[in-house]
């Protein structure tokens, strides 16, 4: 019997959120900016009272080793850029995406832009799934809603992978 599209595609992203929450629900305060190496990209507290991560257009050289606090605030930034398309919003720019800080704040953060994106999955129909949309790449690349999905379970992967591993040296 044929598995549906969206049920492959929501059997991983659960399976990978499941490894995520794992380290979710052990994540202390300091984690978060703690910096495993010289060359870190992070978040750093702005006048305006928040948070503004490290950023280059170019990828510099050598690469920057993320943090915890980096990681959640890219997740966040991604994820909401996908949910604005997958609804047909208007896409978020990257300077209005807003890291909550460390700790339960973030975890939060995530845990809504979690639920979000499941009523989204949860409102698809099979069409949707074949409607082309423009993020991550250009809307000229044809690349649909299920290629999206995927994309968002592949980059939600690493990132929780990241983080995992981060955790874990630190402790």
């Amino acid at each position: 019997m044929p598995v549906p599209t969206v049920t492959l595609l929501r059997w991983q992203f659960d399976l990978t959120w499941s490894l995520f929450d794992y380290h979710l629900a052990r994540l202390e305060p300091a984690d978060f900016r703690w910096e495993p190496a010289a060359v870190c990209w992070t978040v750093r507290p702005d006048a305006d009272g928040g948070w503004t991560p490290d950023w280059a257009d170019v990828e510099p050289d050598p690469v920057p080793v993320p943090t915890i606090a980096w990681l959640t605030w890219h997740m966040g930034w991604w994820w909401s850029v996908a949910l604005d398309h997958l609804r047909g919003r208007p896409a978020r720019r990257r300077e209005d995406v807003r890291w909550p800080g460390p700790g339960e704040a973030t975890i939060a953060w995530l845990r809504d832009l979690r639920a979000q994106w499941l009523a989204a999955l949860d409102d698809l129909t099979d069409a949707d799934l074949d409607a082309t949309v423009g993020f991550p790449w250009p809307p000229e690349a044809g690349q649909t809603v299920t290629h999206l999905i995927g994309w968002v379970n592949a980059e939600l992967m690493k990132n929780v992978a990241e983080i995992g591993q981060l955790r874990l040296l630190r402790q």
